[in-house]
């Protein structure tokens, strides 16, 4: 994981316009939200079974996660390469699973090594740059 140093961090926005506009910049709600935290996220790379994300953490200060009007605090983001496994799932779960192609498997790596540390920050401090934009 490399943490970014930007001004995203203690910014505050709310929820709804957020997903609408980050949405633009590539940017998804993660899945594993609660109701008073998440966090967004852009593939910044995607080769064979490595994805390189940037994680735009937050809080909710006020309402909700599920109500478009609640408001949320950003933390510090960073970026984070997940490994999967491309090779044949054995549990024989879905269609997709059996092609190795499932983009609901479990990680092999969720904090693998990032090489080329450098670019993988400035890449990630660029992208958050027009994130603040939104909020300024």
């Amino acid at each position: 994981m490399l943490t970014l140093q930007t001004e995203l961090e203690g910014k505050h926005a709310q929820f709804g316009f957020l997903r609408e506009n980050l949405k633009h910049h590539g940017f998804t709600l993660g899945s594993y939200w609660e109701y008073d935290r998440g966090f967004f996220d852009a593939v910044l790379t995607k080769e064979e079974g490595e994805t390189i994300y940037l994680r735009l953490p937050f809080k909710v200060t006020t309402g909700m996660l599920d109500s478009d009007n609640a408001y949320v605090k950003f933390l510090k983001p960073y970026v984070i390469k997940h490994v999967v496994h491309l090779g044949l799932e054995h549990d024989g779960s879905s269609l997709l699973d059996s092609t190795g192609i499932s983009q609901f498997q479990t990680p092999i790596d969720k904090d693998a090594e990032i090489q080329h540390r450098n670019k993988w920050v400035a890449a990630g401090e660029e992208v958050v740059e027009k994130v603040v934009q939104y909020l300024n």
